[in-house]
């Protein structure tokens, strides 16, 4: 696992310093482009985390991928090189893109459901979110047969669990632990 408070750190100094400049927009495009690239390829991950290649290796490495930067994102790779954390770019990336949708009233919702979502199901799934956060709610459907039926509404570090196997597992903790004698 990445140092995830580290690439926090780092993304919340980018952000302030990118919010400063009202340069926000155009660095989330450089970030999200990062974290395109990083997702496609695993290789690049495994390449960066190598202890073996030297930090200035690594660094052009990354420059001949992203030719199109922006200057503060260009910035921002040469601080985590310098600082020998140049494994945690797409990390930092994926933490600013968060911080700004945060910082612009946004929030994306995770829902978790057994079969892709309907259009009914994702006003209800929508409408639930809106009762639970103030934000403005996107959804992205993560899609886990083990849950049976319902769903499962994730926001930050608020969950809303209405599958079929959470009422289940409750249902058969009730039992067990009632003791029913004639």
């Amino acid at each position: 696992m990445k140092n995830t408070r580290a690439a926090l750190r780092y993304a919340k100094a980018v952000l302030s310093t990118a919010i400063e400049g009202k340069k926000e927009a155009d660095l989330a495009k450089d970030m999200q482009s990062i974290v395109d690239v990083f997702a496609e390829n695993n290789e690049l991950v495994v390449f960066l985390e190598n202890p073996v290649v030297p930090n200035s290796t690594k660094k052009a490495s990354l420059e001949k991928i992203f030719t199109s930067l922006q200057p503060l994102s260009v910035q921002l790779m040469d601080l985590l090189s310098r600082n020998n954390r140049i494994d945690l770019l797409d990390q930092v990336a994926a933490s600013f893109l968060q911080l700004l949708q945060k910082h612009q009233g946004k929030e994306t919702a995770t829902v978790t459901t057994a079969v892709a979502l309907s259009p009914a199901l994702e006003k209800v799934v929508l409408a639930k979110a809106k009762e639970l956060s103030s934000a403005e709610i996107s959804l992205q459907n993560s899609i886990d047969p083990s849950i049976i039926g319902g769903f499962i509404l994730r926001i930050g570090d608020l969950q809303y669990n209405a599958s079929v196997a959470h009422q289940l597992e409750q249902l058969e903790r009730e039992l067990t632990q009632k003791n029913y004698s004639a």
